[in-house]
């Protein structure tokens, strides 16, 4: 990639926070930030558009200040998709070869995915993602590529993860309104991951939990591939809710209890602390106990936990994740909660911060685990600007090598090449495979 790298942008519709990013690789891959916006989320409902016009507001201020910080305007963004309607199943994929001595191309894999996307599902569904896992050619098992390869059998199972189409129409009306165009969705969790773990940790086996202010989202990867997605409805927002109730305190003072004084285990805490917040109109300031504010947040997040380990199970891989366990998200800035994911779980922790990717000299807020949806985006939308790139300068190439053509041949083959850029751009609803898989 070169300093000329395309500049795209990502949004990220979260329940807490809209966050707009705009960025490109830069000479040496890695991701160059040119501007960020973030602005409070009102309108979102654990991952869901609940209300469009502050919907629309929020990501309105957020393109604005991000546009403003790159010193230029856009009109195609790269979005993505979260929440508790979004579910996963597995499928076994078929595809009989006339021609055994034929090689298996990358048009015999796209067939097989293309397939899945005609399985029958409830209404109000429609297929997000279609992610290979493994295939078998004839006899031959557990192949991650069969291209090359020559069979007359070529099976694969699949990992298919559906959302509601209701769910992503919002998400576009509220872009529409705000006149921009999307590029491609990608489920939040994929994206985050893309920005948090390593290579190494996907072959191993690992679960990336992102927690969030609505849902948490978990997503196990092993051998590179992803094996098992889920979401869990409730998050960040829920130990608040348990910390205004359980204090008796305003929302916005257990929200700061919880980011500035919270911990995710009591036990670390030293007793007789007591935090004092001011009192009502006049009325005398209130006293909590540190220990107390930590067992209310430490009973949630152990349920959380559960939850997760419940995931885990249900996958099939909880005796195959080498690498253990990283915890993104908001939720994961808690004190201490790696110590107690250690505890339930009994797989090793880490905090996964999207650093990895980001080019020297970042902001140190991108550091934080807040951002890694964001910057997982954006690397799948510069990914995808990329791809396309590629398809317009092959297009060029082979308009060029024709001089032989008519006029009115070269004139017919840019339509159609327009033709088909405006198709790629409007496959929004139309199911897509991954082309990174």
């Amino acid at each position: 990639m070169t300093h000329n790298s395309k500049i795209a942008i990502a949004v990220d519709i979260g329940t807490t926070k809209v966050c707009a990013i705009a960025g490109r690789l830069n000479e040496y891959g890695k991701l160059e930030i040119l501007g960020v916006g973030r602005v409070k989320s009102e309108g979102v409902s654990r991952g869901v558009v609940s209300n469009i016009d502050k919907t629309v507001q929020a990501i309105t201020d957020a393109i604005s200040i991000a546009e403003s910080n790159a010193g230029m305007q856009f009109s195609t963004v790269h979005v993505g998709i979260a929440g508790q309607h979004i579910k996963s199943l597995h499928h076994h994929g078929l595809l009989v070869r006339n021609n055994a001595q034929a090689e298996i191309t990358r048009e015999d894999i796209e067939k097989l995915i293309s397939d899945m996307h005609k399985l029958v599902l409830p209404p109000g569904d429609k297929i997000l993602h279609v992610l290979p896992q493994e295939f078998t050619v004839d006899d031959h098992r557990d192949i991650k590529d069969p291209i090359g390869m020559s069979g007359v059998r070529l099976e694969a199972n699949f990992h298919i993860i559906t959302g509601q189409l209701t769910a992503s129409r919002n998400i576009l009306r509220c872009l529409e309104k705000v006149n921009l165009s999307v590029s491609g969705m990608t489920l939040e969790p994929i994206a985050s991951s893309n920005a948090v773990l390593n290579n190494d940790e996907k072959e191993a086996g690992v679960v990336m939990v992102d927690i969030g202010g609505g849902t948490t989202d978990v997503t196990i990867f092993k051998d590179g591939i992803i094996r098992h997605t889920a979401v869990i409805p409730f998050g960040g927002n829920v130990i608040t809710k348990d910390i205004k109730e359980g204090c008796t305190v305003l929302h916005e003072q257990a929200e700061k209890l919880k980011v500035k004084f919270g911990s995710a285990m009591a036990s670390e805490i030293i007793d007789n602390r007591i935090i004092t917040i001011p009192g009502l109109k006049g009325r005398d300031p209130k006293e909590i106990s540190e220990k107390n504010l930590a067992r209310i947040i430490e009973s949630r997040v152990e349920e959380i936990f559960d939850y997760v380990m419940w995931e885990i199970k249900r996958s099939g891989y909880e005796d195959k994740l080498i690498a253990g366990m990283v915890l993104t998200g908001g939720g994961s800035l808690l004190k201490d909660i790696d110590l107690l994911a250690d505890f339930c779980t009994g797989l090793s922790s880490r905090i996964g911060e999207p650093v990895e990717h980001l080019a020297h000299g970042y902001s140190a807020e991108l550091s934080s685990p807040i951002f890694s949806t964001s910057v997982g985006l954006l690397i799948t939308a510069i990914e995808n600007a990329e791809f396309m790139e590629e398809e317009i300068v092959e297009e060029e190439v082979i308009d060029l090598d024709n001089d032989d053509q008519d006029e009115d041949h070269h004139t017919e083959n840019k339509k159609s090449w327009s033709g088909r850029m405006f198709t790629y751009t409007k496959k929004f609803f139309e199911p897509t495979p991954d082309t990174e898989f």
